[in-house]
């Protein structure tokens, strides 16, 4: 069984039913997905439980709070791990807690 894992980036202009990819290798398996909130970041990760994902990776876009969004939303059905930035340099060097919600 390969590990089915999902990178989830926040981009103004993201919709993950457009702004999405897939690579596979014969061990893993990434779904790259961009959305423009918390709200849909937290609806994606739900779908992704119901798809078999098992674990996510949220972008450093992801402030403290869309973290913590996106964990209740999965009520610990995956695994969630975020890359870190306190000062995003793709958002003007502030938060997506500041930006996206």
């Amino acid at each position: 069984m390969s590990l089915k894992a999902a990178f989830i980036f926040i981009a103004q202009e993201g919709n993950p039913t457009i702004h999405h990819g897939l690579v596979e290798t014969g061990s893993v398996s990434v779904g790259t997905y961009a959305v423009n909130s918390y709200t849909a970041a937290a609806e994606l990760a739900k779908e992704l439980v119901n798809e078999g994902f098992i674990a996510i990776e949220l972008c450093g876009g992801f402030g403290i709070e869309g973290v913590a969004k996106v964990k209740q939303a999965v009520n610990d059905k995956i695994v969630v791990g975020v890359v870190r930035f306190d000062h995003h340099p793709g958002l003007g060097h502030i938060s997506g807690d500041d930006v996206f919600e």
